[in-house]
């Protein structure tokens, strides 16, 4: 048999085949699939312009236009994730025309009361620069952080797509924060959340749970994993979905590289300093140091590497 005839023939019944498997997982008409995902993209680059005009622009805007550019960014991109929105949220089986008109009137609300919260992003955004330019002395300027650092780019749509998490939006936040992963080597849940002054240094390779909280004025370094310890399971050995997995950072902590922190009954109390490439799963109070000691001289690496915890 020739392929032209084997394709005549047999691919109608394959496709059939494939078409019934995918209506048993998913709901194909509602996807938000890759041109969806796209235009995602495309809504947090229009965001990122908004908050930081005259930066990330692509033509210089001059100050006498630049409420009006910002507001006409704004608007088109809030209509844009409105109509991802609209079809992330459209999930009934019956009475499709009373779920379309809910699920538009819910989009709509949440994308105000996402804009709604521009300016206390922006504000937040603004400590986070301040903290990578006093924390980094090769930091020339925050022009070079704002064009040139993945933490910053990260955090910037890790704190939009945080906002979409606090009001029930499922899909479309992780879809930004594995953007942002993607972009900068920086993996950030949109569900954990994080307090003002954050600065990830260098940042290839952080990992930052769900049910993470961090606080103020916290600086971690690359290769940092605030992660799970274990998964809790239900009967039939699913993950029971929703519980408290991730540590506790509290304010004023440095961890550096490599450093592994696990647990939801983990805390890592304020004023920490966290060495690298430690592995804990126990809580630390406050004005702590951990870290491993340096190797001696007169004896082998192999023997010198212990555990010192100093409070």
């Amino acid at each position: 048999m020739e392929l032209s005839e084997w394709l005549n023939s047999k691919v109608p019944a394959i496709a059939g085949d494939l078409t019934v498997i995918n209506q048993e997982h998913f709901d194909v008409e509602n996807s938000i699939g890759f041109k969806g995902r796209d235009r995602i993209y495309r809504v947090l680059e229009s965001f990122r312009i908004a908050l930081f005009p005259g930066i990330y622009d692509q033509k210089p805007i001059d100050e006498v236009r630049l409420n009006v550019a910002v507001s006409n960014n704004i608007r088109k991109s809030a209509l844009d994730l409105r109509d991802v929105l609209e079809k992330a949220l459209l999930y009934c089986k019956e009475d499709i025309e009373n779920c379309e008109k809910t699920a538009r009137a819910k989009a709509d609300l949440i994308v105000m009361a996402l804009v709604d919260k521009f300016p206390e992003i922006r504000r937040v955004l603004q400590t986070d620069i301040q903290a990578a330019y006093n924390g980094d002395p090769a930091a020339t300027s925050t022009e070079e952080i704002l064009l040139s650092y993945p933490s910053i780019q990260a955090v910037c749509i890790h704190r939009i797509a945080h906002e979409l998490y606090k009001l029930d939006v499922k899909i479309i936040p992780r879809i930004m924060s594995e953007y942002a992963h993607e972009l900068t080597g920086i993996d950030i849940h949109p569900g954990a959340s994080i307090g003002h002054s954050f600065f990830i240094d260098h940042g290839t390779g952080v990992v930052i749970g769900e049910t993470c909280t961090i606080g103020n004025n916290v600086k971690i370094y690359q290769g940092v994993t605030l992660g799970a310890l274990s998964f809790p399971l239900d009967d039939e050995g699913n993950p029971i979905k929703g519980v408290k997995r991730h540590p506790d950072i509290e304010d004023n902590v440095v961890i550096y590289a490599g450093a592994t922190i696990l647990g939801g009954k983990t805390k890592i109390g304020h004023d920490t300093v966290l060495g690298s490439n430690i592995w804990l799963t126990h809580t630390v109070v406050p004005h702590s140091r951990v870290f491993h000691s340096q190797p001696s001289p007169s004896i082998s690496s192999s023997n010198s590497v212990k555990l010192e915890y100093e409070i």
